[in-house]
This record gives structure tokens, sequence and C-alpha cells, in this order.
């Protein structure tokens, strides 16, 4: 994700405080699944692991995790995409 939406435009179009789906797809390697969860976990001061899936590519090399934790505001959602973007083997966000 290049650019990230205005908040205005992410709490017009979301119930918030509610659950938002972020998905993340990076390189199966140094615990990169361990890393979003915690990544999360921390921006949202959760005091445990948020819901989350995980799909593996046939070959193995990559993961995609979707992550659905509860937020309050568009500015938290923007917080957790930023955090997650810094993210060493980090080939997507969506």
């Amino acid at each position: 994700m290049k650019s990230l939406p205005p908040v205005e435009l992410l709490e017009k179009s979301h119930q918030l405080p509610g659950p938002y789906m972020f998905k993340v797809i990076g390189r199966v390697e140094l615990g990169f699944v361990a890393r979003v969860v915690a990544a999360v976990r921390e921006e949202l001061a959760y005091a445990q692991d948020p819901p989350f899936k995980c799909r593996h590519t046939t070959g193995g090399r990559h993961v995609s995790i979707t992550l659905e934790p509860r937020v309050e505001s568009g500015s938290q959602i923007l917080a957790v995409y930023s955090r997650l973007q810094k993210l060493t083997g980090l080939v997507m966000v969506l």
C-alpha cells in the first residue's frame, strides 16, 4: 500500500469502533508471522494477540496473514499500516 487513505475516508467507510481486516503478505523467514502479529498487538496496545489466520503459498516461500483486530479509530488503522510497512520481509499489505 503505497499511499494510505485519509482518516476521514476510513471512518466514513467503516463502522468504528469495530473489527478491521488487515491482510499482509511476506516471505516466510525470520519469524515473519510472529513479527506481524506482534506489530499489530503492540500498536493497538493489546494484552494478547489479535485474531489471525495464515495461509502459505504452494511453494512455501510466502505467507498471507489475515488479522481482524478491533480498532477504535481511523488513526489507529493508519498507525497499524505504517508500522506494518516497516517490517523486513514484507511483500504487500492490504
